[in-house]
């Protein structure tokens, strides 16, 4: 049976590198969920020509209005967050035309992937998702002969701009290849640049370190502070630059500070379980600082999925009346997964099943795959517009402390990342009082 099941993985695994980590199943059985309740629905097919109707009306009054007053006001405003039409001369014509008849199409495909009836809600999500996708690669922001700032700018340099593009271009490309961060991440090295509050490891075990930060000044809180940093990064992201650093703050505050450094795992790792993270994470952490302070309560504060995980060894410390800690403070972190956000778009039993024989394949997941979910909630931010601006405007963004610590990114272990994402984002036991841990 398992030789089968491997043969299985194998297959999803390569899969899931052609389609990007997309499970092209959850694609499938989402658009034929749609497709075959629309063409049950006469009436949603005629709502949505009757909306096409008066949307096409609406264009052609700005058409004809704006054709005798270039400053008349558009029928369509973008979506707050969209900024790919701000610009003074995309309300000119003829580049107001265009954004105009490309959010009224957005509006009407948001009305047809919508309330189709008998459509499951994560389908159509997923059906929206995508289509929007699609619809954002024929902007007018993305083509260099319909954007108004990248025509002004090539007719200013001479095309230099373009040619300034293909270089930048052909280093992103080579830097891809090569597995290097991106430009500019050398600027923020930790330890010199960022990362820089003194501080020792004063515990090691196989899954973490634990730094210590002593207070700079004369009296101290009694009281030590633990930060349980998401596993997903590395653990920094709460002391960038100096000025940027919660952990510089609170040791000048005179809070004694210890903070957990996640192993970054490989194949070795791959049974890892999520029981190891608490076990061998936040409770060895926190031994480890009864040890050296054994009269005091500890605050403990979790970011992202160090809070997610916190949260659970805070629960199974109650459930044995372990009293350790004084306070528990929790920074973008979930402990409820019945309404995951965007995420949800990437969480079935398909696309589950594909990143798992992924991670099976390869013992771990890695940085890359996980990029390129997140990349895509934000796709007007963080692809396309750096693409307008990085090769068609041939310009770089300066890098700044938090992206160079986002380009820092680890590996998750096959196991223990199957186990969150399956028992948390798919079956939500941690809210629902079905989680164990420790035993209970």
């Amino acid at each position: 049976m398992e030789a089968f099941q491997a043969v299985d993985r194998i297959r999803e695994a390569l899969s899931g590198q052609l389609s990007g980590g997309v499970s092209p199943g959850s694609l499938m059985m989402a658009y034929v969920d749609w497709a075959f309740h629309l063409a049950q629905a006469p009436g949603k097919q005629m709502e949505l020509g009757v909306k096409a109707g008066r949307k096409w009306q609406r264009l052609m009054a700005h058409l004809m209005a704006s054709a005798m007053d270039p400053q008349a006001a558009p029928v369509i405003t973008p979506l707050p967050g969209d900024r790919r039409f701000a610009g003074e001369a995309w309300a000119k014509p003829p580049f107001s035309w265009m954004s105009q008849a490309f959010l009224l199409q957005q509006q009407w495909l948001h009305n047809v992937t919508h309330e189709v009836p008998g459509v499951t809600k994560h389908h159509e999500d997923v059906v929206s998702f995508a289509a929007k996708q699609i619809l954002d690669v024929c902007a007018p922001s993305n083509n260099p002969f319909t954007n108004p700032e990248v025509v002004a700018r090539t007719w200013a340099t001479g095309g230099m701009n373009l040619v300034k593009g293909w270089q930048n271009w052909l280093q992103d490309v080579v830097r891809q290849i090569r597995q290097e961060p991106p430009e500019g991440v050398e600027a923020f090295t930790p330890g010199r640049d960022a990362a820089v509050t003194p501080g020792k490891v004063i515990f090691r075990n196989h899954l973490i370190e634990l730094i210590q930060y002593t207070p700079t000044t004369e009296t101290v809180h009694p009281e030590p502070v633990l930060i349980v940093p998401a596993w997903i990064m590395k653990y920094y992201i709460l002391d960038l630059s100096p000025e940027n650093s919660l952990i510089r703050w609170l040791v000048a505050q005179g809070h004694t500070v210890f903070a957990i450094s996640w192993r970054n795992p490989g194949a070795e790792d791959r049974d890892v379980t999520l029981e190891d993270y608490r076990r061998l994470g936040v409770m060895a952490a926190l031994d480890e600082i009864t040890r050296l302070m054994p009269d005091q309560k500890i605050h403990a504060t979790g970011y992202c999925l160090g809070g997610t995980l916190l949260s659970i060894a805070a629960a199974a410390m109650a459930g044995k009346g372990d009293a350790r800690l004084a306070s528990l403070t929790l920074l973008a972190a979930q402990v409820d997964f019945a309404e995951p956000g965007e995420l949800a778009l990437f969480i079935d039993p398909s696309q589950l099943h594909l990143l798992e024989s992924m991670m099976w394949n390869r013992g771990y997941l890695s940085a890359d795959q996980m990029a390129g979910a997140f990349q895509l909630l934000r796709s007007n931010d963080l692809i396309w517009s750096r693409m307008v601006r990085d090769y068609m405007m041939g310009e770089r963004t300066a890098m700044n402390d938090l992206m160079a610590w986002n380009a820092d990114s680890t590996r998750m272990p096959y196991r223990m990342h199957a186990e969150y994402l399956r028992r948390l984002y798919l079956n939500n036991e941690l809210s629902s009082g079905r989680f164990t841990a420790g035993g209970l």
